[in-house]
């Protein structure tokens, strides 16, 4: 194997007091909800909000003088590209980062808050990393790879070797699966320590590409996910044989359950993770059964969320949960009779967020509207009573699902 257990502890040395050393806690809100001991690592809490600060430093400093003066490269989609920018920053390394065109301008602008030269180039990491390896090259920098690279193991690895410091006992570590740098080093400091330890990887549904390699299947990617960070569509040579080797099962999660782990994190625990950061939790949601009693640890890899896409979680949350709903009316369309409905509805303390208006666009006979209320509500039982009080009064309101129309 590429890398062992002492790798990773001399990796822990290099890395010792500049890189966070994250919480890692007893959930009793989620172990409540999931039937399992949940222990959380906060990886989202690095100053870079990711694990990939380990992994990006152990590379950096284990550069010979030659090659930190000529300065690196990297290819991201933002986490390892923050991490990069700013070690090499700290480390007054010059860093060029090469991130495709769909990377979140929060990520962006983060990597170039620390020095680096930002290329926006490619529509994935597979493009991206093209331009990257022609620019250095051309340009003869040191490619820093996002994964497929021993030190960058090894530093990965790291997160591992603090969580069984903690807790000792785990029985199984869920691990976030992208290119398969975290869940190679993980599970090469966690097997090294406690042998009997099962190491789940997860992937999101429409970047099954680890899962594809493992099983010699082709690898068929789809092209978007809200869980970009493990978005990848081309696993690493030397992360598949210590995945294919130590990695007891590879679980896949969907977009809605990503979101569900999103939401929950942000509720219970009061931390924003973003997606990828978010699948071990969405994993062990969706298949309970297997880690019911167990004593399991989650990597929370990364909290680098767009505030665009927080926003727009949240809100089909509320949707979903009966929080938020839309409701249509119908009224003749006479002066008053807007304030009269609304009143209505103001009565039983239902919130009214927006309202449309409709004449033109509707089957209904003329002197008659359709009004849309967008309304924040209690929950199902609320908007049962809602109904039940239009109803009375003798409206006919209809909900409109959220896939309707």
């Amino acid at each position: 194997m590429t890398v062992n257990l002492q790798d990773i502890v001399h990796a822990a040395d290099a890395i010792n007091g500049k890189v966070d050393k994250t919480p890692c806690v007893y959930s009793r809100l989620l172990s409540g909800i999931t039937g399992a001991e949940v222990v959380l690592k906060f990886e989202n809490l690095q100053l870079t909000g990711s694990f990939k600060a380990r992994g990006a430093l152990v590379k950096l400093l284990s550069l010979t003088p030659a090659q930190r003066e000529k300065g690196v490269i990297a290819m991201s989609a933002g986490n390892h590209a923050q991490a990069v920018a700013c070690h090499a920053q700290r480390l007054h390394i010059p860093a060029v980062i090469v991130m495709p065109r769909y990377t979140p301008n929060t990520k962006v602008e983060q990597t170039r808050s620390f020095g680096a030269e930002v290329m926006i180039r490619g529509e994935n990491l597979e493009e991206a990393s093209e331009v990257a390896q022609r620019v250095a090259l051309e340009r003869a920098l040191q490619l820093v790879h996002p994964y497929d690279d021993e030190c960058i193991i090894a530093g990965q690895g790291t997160v591992a070797l603090e969580m069984l410091e903690i807790h000792p006992d785990l029985d199984m570590l869920i691990v976030p699966v992208g290119g398969g740098g975290l869940i190679a080093g993980c599970a090469v400091a966690a097997k090294g320590i406690r042998p009997s330890i099962k190491i789940v990887g997860v992937q999101t549904e429409r970047f099954p590409a680890m899962t594809q390699a493992l099983e010699g299947v082709p690898i068929e990617c789809g092209t978007s996910t809200i869980a970009e960070g493990i978005a990848v569509k081309r696993p690493g040579k030397i992360t598949l044989p210590i995945i294919r080797d130590l990695v007891q099962k590879m679980l896949l999660v969907n977009e809605h359950d990503l979101e569900q782990a999103v939401l929950l994190l942000l509720k219970e625990e009061k931390t924003v993770v973003e997606g990828a950061g978010a699948a071990g939790l969405a994993a062990l949601m969706t298949d309970r059964e297997y880690f019911a009693g167990k004593h399991v640890g989650i990597i929370l890899s990364g909290g680098n969320l767009d505030f665009l896409i927080l926003s727009s979680i949240i809100q089909r949350g509320l949707v979903r949960s009966g929080r938020l709903i839309r409701l249509q009316v119908e009224l003749r369309d006479v002066p008053g009779a807007l304030t009269v409905v609304s009143k209505c509805i103001s009565q039983t303390d239902a919130n009214i967020i927006e309202v449309h208006h409709q004449r033109a666009f509707t089957h209904l006979p003329l002197q008659s509207a359709e009004v849309e209320f967008v309304l924040l509500t209690r929950g199902l039982e609320h908007i049962q009573e809602i109904l039940k009080i239009l109803n009375a009064e003798g409206y006919k309101p209809r909900l409109i699902d959220e896939g309707s129309e």
